[in-house]
Formats: structure tokens, C-alpha cells, sequence
């Protein structure tokens, strides 16, 4: 059985990033309205640390290309998790040459429909809850079975009320390849704990 892929996302120091050495991704998010927000100065210097082996995602909402081309130099992975519709994530993805991760809200059955939109342009794909605060680490989730409902051919991560303690669940209901946590490796809002970066990361892996 093919280990699952783990993102760890919103990290903000050096010691969440040692924490999530053994996860596949590691991500920084710029979007200013977050509390796990970074500047792209701030993501370079952390990149410089960052352990080897996890790739860095940068996750944007509707973001101008002035601020997509400042984090660049910290990054492996862009995500994209606004309102981008599939010609703007195809622009995205050529101009700045590399991997895109688009998010798709899901609160139904209907919503699974957007996933052929993305499918041809994205290299990643994220389903997270419908966002009904910020677009994502609201740490609300929605129905783990709506995605086996759908044809996915493209790596995808599954977002949205996880923890250590229901991740296996999550991954065994829905069927998904891979795990997205923020909220639920915090202590606090925005403020993450090491142990329960390891403890997620060792429950996804079934350990």
C-alpha cells in the first residue's frame, strides 16, 4: 500500500519545520487576512532552514503575480486557493513554471463538478471545505465520503477539520491520497505545536 502524502501547511518557524520533516509538504501561506500569514522575505529566510526532503508550497488567495514572484525563490509548489478560475491557474502555472495546487471548496455533491475544470491545468488538486470564514484552515470539515463519487486522475490532498485522531479515518473514507492539516496542529490559532505536527504525521503514515 503506497504511503499517503502529508502537507503541513501555515508554518511560521523553525522548529514546525524540523517537526514536519517527514511530511511531503511543507507550506507558507500568503494571504495577509491570515493569522498564519507570512511576508515573502520572512518564507525566503525559513526556506534557507527548512529541512531537505519536504517540498514548500506557497499558498495564495487571488494573488497579484508582483507577489507570487517575491516568494518564488522559497518555493517548489504554488497553491492556489481562491476564487482562480481555470485560465488564470493556466497562466499561473506557465508563467512562473511550476507545479501548481488548486483547491476546490466542497459542501456537496454538486461542488465535486469543478474537479474536471481543474484537472487539465493543475498538477495538484486540494478539496477542502467550502470556505465559510477564511478559504481554508478554519478547521471545519465536510463529507469524507463525497470524493470517492468522483474520478480524480491527478494527485490530490484532502483539507478541512483534520487531526492525529481522525486522520486514518478521514483517509479511509474518502480514499484520498494525501492529507492537508493547519488548524489541527495548532495550540493556538496560527501558533503550531511540533508534537502534534509528529503526532499528525505519524497517524497519517498508519503508525
Amino acid at each position: 500500500m503506497t504511503s499517503p502524502l502529508v502537507k503541513i501547511c501555515g508554518l511560521r518557524d523553525a522548529q514546525a519545520l524540523e517537526a514536519a520533516r517527514e511530511a511531503d509538504f511543507v507550506g507558507f501561506v500568503f494571504y495577509p487576512a491570515s493569522p498564519r500569514s507570512l511576508s515573502p522575505d520572512q518564507a525566503i529566510a525559513l526556506a534557507a532552514v527548512a529541512p531537505a526532503g519536504p517540498k514548500r508550497v506557497g499558498l495564495f488567495v487571488d494573488a497579484t503575480d508582483a507577489l507570487i514572484a517575491a516568494a518564488l525563490p522559497a518555493l517548489d509548489v504554488i497553491q492556489l486557493h481562491g476564487n482562480e478560475d481555470p485560465a488564470r491557474v493556466a497562466e499561473i502555472r506557465s508563467h512562473f513554471g511550476k507545479p501548481v495546487m488548486k483547491a476546490i471548496g466542497i459542501g456537496s455533491e454538486a461542488d465535486l463538478r469543478a474537479i474536471a475544470d481543474f484537472v487539465p491545468v493543475a498538477d495538484y488538486l486540494l478539496l477542502d471545505a467550502k470556505p465559510a470564514e477564511l478559504p481554508g484552515g478554519n478547521g471545519t470539515r465536510f463529507d469524507w465520503s463525497l470524493p470517492r463519487r468522483a474520478a480524480i486522475p491527478r494527485p490530490w490532498l484532502l483539507a478541512g477539520g483534520l487531526d492525529a485522531a481522525n486522520v486514518a479515518a478521514a483517509l479511509a473514507e474518502s480514499g484520498a491520497p494525501g492529507v492537508d492539516v493547519s488548524s489541527g496542529v495548532e495550540v493556538s490559532r496560527g501558533v503550531k505545536d511540533p508534537a502534534l505536527i509528529a503526532a499528525f504525521v505519524k497517524a497519517a503514515r498508519g503508525g
